[in-house]
């Protein structure tokens, strides 16, 4: 009797055991599942800044390739606003299943600098892909009689609180850059932030701002066309597509900005979906197509892990809290 009764529980036992490992392998099958089937309707791509900006430049060409590469539709949506919180903050409320993404750029951990967000730089999201860097430019109205960072760093010395410069707004890249800029160069100027950097070059162009320091992306096509004048790069040389316009740092040594942009995915989205994900914007990224067209906006495209640009956005949200402290940029 005793060792019949033995017996129950030993199969008992057994059987639960045997679910759990179903159960296991039931959940890895329905994730691999998830992944094969997966894009499964349109992909909304949430670029947090209107058009026109090199946010949605590069947002736009990636939709485009996204599309051809997975047979459904890449949708972007531009939620401009708030230096890129009302975007964002959509993206982190959004389903979980990989047909929602976030297009995102430094101006992302200047963000972490200054606001108190509506959302975990670092919780809220999980990192896809980097896709790309480049250099900020001092565009300049063309109207404006100086032909050197040298000469307008004098000017605005010689008129304190004369001369506009037109952002993206508060917090945004082209506000980081500019202040760093300025407190660089020890200048005191106008600050008019807008929403989003598409409009902010308009009124460059048009001379209601005289300069207006964002992604080089962006300018190249109006300094080509003379519209708007490059005073100068970002990066810590020259780049290769402006070759006869000075770096920034030749007249104001140590300065330097980059951009960079990336993908980012709710939070819970499927380690399998986001994998894929990675791997076909990677492809991308290394089209000949790809390189021929980011190296003629001064711009480089990347590859790499979740990981890799996880690592970037640490670093990056250390660097700009600095910057933001230093030169006292608050949120309004």
């Amino acid at each position: 009797m005793f060792l019949k009764s033995a017996a129950k529980p030993r199969q008992t036992l057994l059987m639960l055991t045997m679910c759990a490992v179903s159960l296991v392998y039931g959940a890895a099958g329905a994730r691999a599942q998830t992944a094969e089937v997966y894009p499964s309707k349109p992909i909304r791509l949430i670029v947090p800044f209107p058009p026109g900006g090199s946010n949605d430049i590069i947002g736009r060409y990636l939709a485009n390739h996204l599309t051809e590469r997975f047979g459904k539709q890449v949708v972007i949506d531009n939620r401009g606003g708030a230096g890129g919180l009302i975007g964002t903050e959509t993206a982190a409320n959004s389903l979980a299943d990989g047909h929602t993404l976030l297009l995102i750029s430094v101006a992302y951990t200047m963000n972490a600098a200054i606001y108190k967000l509506p959302y975990d730089s670092v919780k809220s999201f999980a990192r896809v892909a980097q896709l790309g860097t480049g250099p900020a430019a001092i565009a300049m109205y063309p109207g404006l009689q100086v032909k050197s960072v040298k000469e307008f760093i004098a000017l605005a010395k010689a008129k304190p609180n004369t001369l506009v410069y037109a952002t993206a707004g508060i917090g945004s890249f082209q506000h980081f850059a500019s202040e760093l800029f300025r407190t660089m160069a020890g200048v005191e100027m106008v600050h008019v932030p807008y929403k989003g950097g598409g409009p902010a070059m308009i009124d460059t162009i048009a001379g209601q701002a005289h300069i207006s320091l964002g992604s080089l992306i962006q300018f190249l096509p109006h300094f080509r066309t003379g519209k708007l004048k490059p005073l100068g790069t970002g990066g810590a040389k020259r780049t290769t597509v402006l070759p006869d316009v000075p770096a920034i740092a030749e007249d104001l040594p140590g300065y330097e900005a980059n951009n960079w942009w990336g993908i980012l995915a709710p939070a819970a989205t499927p380690p399998a979906i986001v994998k894929k994900l990675n791997v076909e914007i990677n492809r991308v990224m290394q089209l000949p197509e790809t390189q021929k067209r980011f190296a003629s906006e001064g711009a480089d495209p990347v590859t790499g892990t979740p990981d890799d640009f996880s690592k970037l956005i640490s670093t990056e949200i250390v660097k700009w809290a600095k910057v933001a402290k230093s030169a006292n940029i608050k949120a309004e």
